[in-house]
């Protein structure tokens, strides 16, 4: 059974605690690798709740468009085995929209605040 704090918890203290106070104590050049540090703690997190279920999406996306199956990494190199040799392309149906929404999820997760990743999901 696991009770609070879990890791979200954990990963948000780390963040929190770098950021309001580590550095605000620390000098240029070592504020600015904890500046990094903090990110990349919030990348991790939000890699901890987003891509578990955007990974059985793209998946799935991929499965249907690929008509095969096999492990995410199995079908990413499919698709760009078909890709790289004409099988596949921008006309394919399903192809457009599954890569704008496998970009769409990564940038969920590396980029939240990226301006035309908000607008789009906005839209």
């Amino acid at each position: 059974m696991h009770q609070r704090p879990d890791t979200e918890d954990l990963l948000a203290a780390v963040a929190l605690f770098l950021r309001e106070q580590a550095i605000p104590q620390l000098p240029g050049h070592a504020a600015y690798h904890a500046r990094v540090a903090a990110n990349m703690v919030d990348i991790v997190r939000r890699q901890l709740q987003l891509a578990p279920a955007a990974d059985a999406q793209e998946r799935q996306r991929l499965r249907t468009l690929l008509q095969a199956d096999g492990s995410l990494a199995e079908l990413n190199a499919l698709l760009c085995e078909r890709i790289a040799d004409g099988r596949i392309d921008l006309q394919t149906p399903g192809l457009p929209a599954h890569l704008w929404q496998s970009t769409l999820d990564k940038l969920a997760v590396d980029q939240p605040s990226y301006a035309s990743y908000r607008r789009a999901k906005e839209a």
